[in-house]
């Protein structure tokens, strides 16, 4: 008897737990449904005119933000619940239109609806036709729906305005990018078709036209053109020469004469001094043929250079700014001259280039040379064909090709340093100069 009162007990028991638990379960499940159903996604349109479409957000319950797409395109994000949003479907055609909320919880509702577009107002088109007799020549025409307030063409770093037809030159064999870009009201529009050149201009070269050059024919360095930079700072290869304010240059029949003396045998900073030339913020330059004929000194520890640096050397610093050493020599390693790109992707002795052997740098004037390209750069010596070094990165970064911009010259004669002074500096070569019969910038004429 006892026994039977004591599994009706247990019984009851677990009943009740049964019960609770179920109670217990429906109501987590009530409270997770109830967060996650307690707003709902919604919007009205209404057609302003047949290419406008007034939005207006219509949802209910707690939520914290709102993201638009508007399947044109255009999108938009925002916290504002009575924001309305006016939209221009230029092109008739059905689109898909979605708003999606979300909660500080981060559950998530969406909702999506159609509208219709019964008539075209505006449509950018353009063709690219390549000239068959003349292949590195393509004419770009509009052929565009409706009317714009203005456009644009962009190609190869140049923009065209407002030009109905336009012929485009494109002097390398490759794929490139024509942008067609229109603006109508406060909305702009862009439209890029890819051009195919299938050969190298073989007049690229000899159409060049000189645009600027310094033949140092008078009697004094041309200080609207050129600064002297100045110290003793080691200049960030620990090298040992004070740059003066023009002690060390001079201009004598027709050359430009950049002389390193030594001041003591101490093989210190300071035991020598030269020059260091620049055209920051003077002379700067972006693409063309840049020819500098000049006339090397010698000796171990000399390290005369002929470059180039980025105009934004001084907000982006080294090596983003991009270097490109037009010349570069090592007085210890006699007749071999160096021409090398340094940039974020590679840099000091990272830096990307090559070396020849030039066996009468140091007794005749050669020209050192730089083809500077939007697609390339290829450093020579005397004539294009006799190629130091070709820079092409295949897939153009930020990091491997900042020389989408102006840069300067430098010209400078430095003693000793990481480079120059690897092995040491014999004393009893100075002076030491390095003369420049000119400096010269070609460019095409646009």
């Amino acid at each position: 008897m006892k026994n039977n009162k004591l599994l009706r007990i247990i019984l009851k028991t677990n009943s009740i737990l049964i019960i609770f638990g179920f109670v217990i379960l429906f109501t987590f499940l009530g409270c997770d449904k109830k967060d996650e159903g307690g707003f709902t996604a919604d919007f009205s349109f209404q057609y302003k005119d047949d290419n406008h479409v007034v939005f207006e957000n219509k949802s209910d319950g707690e939520y914290y933000s709102m993201i638009w797409d508007f399947g044109n395109g255009d999108a938009d994000t925002t916290t504002n619940k009575k924001e309305s949003f006016e939209i221009y479907y230029p092109v008739a055609g059905d689109y898909d239109v979605s708003l999606s909320l979300l909660d500080y919880t981060g559950n998530s509702k969406s909702v999506k609806k159609s509208i219709s577009i019964v008539s075209t107002d505006f449509q950018l088109s353009f063709t690219a036709v390549v000239d068959p007799e003349f292949p590195n020549y393509v004419t770009l025409t509009n052929i565009s729906l409706g009317t714009f307030n203005s456009f644009s063409w962009h190609f190869r770093d140049m923009v065209i305005e407002n030009e109905m037809e336009y012929v485009a030159y494109f002097p390398f064999a490759g794929s490139f990018a024509v942008e067609l870009v229109a603006k109508k009201g406060s909305d702009e529009f862009s439209l890029i078709q890819n051009v195919h050149i299938t050969q190298d201009d073989p007049d690229y070269i000899p159409n060049l036209t000189l645009v600027w050059s310094d033949e140092f024919d008078g009697s004094l360095v041309n200080t609207n053109d050129w600064t002297f930079e100045t110290g003793a700072s080691g200049w960030g290869n620990n090298e040992l020469q004070n740059y003066t304010n023009g002690n060390n240059a001079e201009v004598v029949d027709g050359n430009l004469i950049l002389t390193a003396r030594k001041l003591n045998d101490n093989t210190t900073v300071g035991s020598y001094t030269s020059t260091r030339m620049v055209t920051k913020g003077k002379r700067e330059f972006q693409y063309g043929k840049i020819e500098i004929r000049a006339k090397l000194p010698s000796g171990t520890g000399i390290w005369p250079a002929i470059w180039m640096l980025g105009s934004n050397f001084g907000s982006a610093g080294w090596p983003a700014c991009g270097e490109a050493d037009i010349m570069e020599y090592v007085g210890y390693q006699p007749n071999v001259i160096h021409s090398t790109v340094h940039t974020t992707s590679g840099s000091g002795g990272g830096g990307v280039g090559n070396s020849m052997t030039v066996s009468t740098c140091e007794e005749e004037f050669h020209i050192y040379g730089l083809l500077w390209t939007d697609k390339k750069m290829i450093f020579y010596v005397d004539i294009p064909e006799n190629v130091v070094h070709t820079y092409n990165p295949p897939v153009k970064t930020i990091e491997n090709w900042p020389f989408d911009q102006p840069s300067f010259f430098i010209l400078n004669v430095a003693v000793g340093g990481t480079w120059g002074g690897a092995q040491g500096i014999d004393n009893s070569i100075f002076p030491q100069s390095m003369y420049i019969d000119y400096v010269r910038v070609y460019q095409e004429v646009k």
